[in-house]
């Protein structure tokens, strides 16, 4: 484990990566059905506090992993066990996510505990690894042991909060504390230590992966919608149910499409000082997809009647992760690309007036199907744009960038 060739060609996600990352599709998915819950019987503190905490800790768990691996992914059998154990960690984590929801929503304090019990296994195969790493790389070791100690301090926080059991106020607040060690401590390794040999072609990869498998709640979102309509309580196949169909598999392909234009990889080889931001970033990214997802699942139950929401507070929850997921992706390409394209605020602007005609339809009582499709169009705004003008700024930056 001396470290992988940052400039290694061909270098992509190996197999142990990708199942490793079907862990995440359960603790999305379980973090989805509870947003959905919450958001229906109108709990907004509960759904906001709960979502928000719990999609930070599902992030960090992956990106944890998938940056190490980028560095030093030796493959052999003792990386592979480590996974295995932090694969476990992840399971035991999406255990955990029920009892936080809950324990906000009834006030008295964050139960936490499973959760943080899922991140102990986790870090113990993560600090295994680490210290393998200092042991086996000398020149790095600086680099490695700062891992180690600011994982092991943040661990300690966390598991004496859980112990703790403090109110939801102050628990929060020690969160935003432990949170910053948590950010931090790849800060200073990265930076002041010397850093690590991760690939940036792999690493842009890995996180479109991520960006995939959270785009697949917008694709259960849409089929509990669809199962709403067409089930055995519904009304049957419909126009209704085929727009309903358009519109989330509209959305998603949109959300999939306008994402991979952004030349993260490209970028992040000539530049690789922006990949804290750009990396960092992504927690937001993440967050927004798999609660635009959740949203179509709280359109699903409007449609059953198992909801406390009207029309529009109904499209609000699919539409406002979606504006955060677009507007959040122009932001990460103008601090990757450190420039700034006049056309992308012509985008956003007409972005924002689909947005609005399709609010504006939700408050004007159209029904929920055909206010989706047009939110679905959103996205498809920037497809278009990108096609006509804005592959040739992608172009013109990498070449500055050569040139530079």
């Amino acid at each position: 484990m001396t470290g992988r060739d940052p400039g290694e060609s061909h270098r992509t996600a190996t197999p142990l990566e990708l199942l490793f990352d079907l862990t995440f599709v359960v603790a999305f998915g379980t973090a989805a059905d509870q947003l959905a819950h919450y958001l229906a019987e109108d709990h907004i503190r509960t759904s906001l506090l709960g979502f928000s905490f719990v999609a930070f800790a599902i992030s960090w768990a992956w990106i944890n992993f998938s940056w190490f691996a980028s560095a030093y992914d030796t493959d052999d059998w003792v990386f592979r066990l480590l996974t295995l154990l932090q694969m476990v960690g992840v399971l035991v984590l999406a255990l955990g996510i029920a009892d936080v929801f809950a324990s906000i929503d009834e006030g008295a304090y964050v139960d936490n505990g499973v959760m943080v019990a899922g991140y102990v296994v986790m870090r113990v195969a993560m600090v295994a690894q680490w210290t393998r790493a200092a042991r086996q790389d000398p020149a790095r070791r600086r680099v490695a042991m700062t891992y180690v100690v600011t994982i092991l301090v943040a661990q300690a926080g966390w598991v004496a909060l859980a112990i703790a059991k403090t109110s939801v106020g102050t628990m929060f607040a020690w969160a935003a504390v432990l949170i910053l060690i948590e950010l931090g401590g790849p800060f200073l390794a990265e930076r002041r230590k010397g850093g690590t040999p991760w690939h940036p072609h792999h690493i842009a990869e890995r996180y479109g992966l991520m960006v995939i498998i959270a785009l697949g709640e917008a694709i259960l979102g849409t089929i509990a919608a669809l199962g709403a309509i067409v089930g055995p309580e519904g009304e049957g196949w419909s126009v209704e149910a085929a727009v309903v169909g358009v519109a989330g598999v509209s959305l998603t392909f949109g959300m999939w499409w306008i994402y991979f234009v952004m030349p993260g990889g490209e970028i992040l080889t000539r530049r690789r000082e922006r990949s804290f931001g750009w990396g960092y970033g992504h927690i937001p990214l993440f967050a927004s997809v798999v609660a635009a997802g959740a949203g179509l699942h709280v359109a699903a139950y409007l449609v059953e009647g198992k909801t406390e929401l009207d029309v529009l507070d109904t499209l609000l929850t699919t539409a406002i992760p979606v504006a955060i997921y677009v507007v959040g992706l122009f932001l990460l390409y103008a601090y990757l690309t450190q420039a700034t394209d006049p056309f992308h605020f012509l985008l956003m602007g007409m972005s924002a007036a689909v947005f609005g005609a399709a609010v504006a339809m939700a408050a004007a009582g159209v029904s929920i199907e055909w206010c989706l499709l047009v939110l679905s169009l959103v996205p498809w705004i920037t497809v278009v744009g990108y096609e006509l003008v804005g592959h040739r700024h992608n172009a013109q930056v990498l070449a500055e960038l050569d040139d530079y």
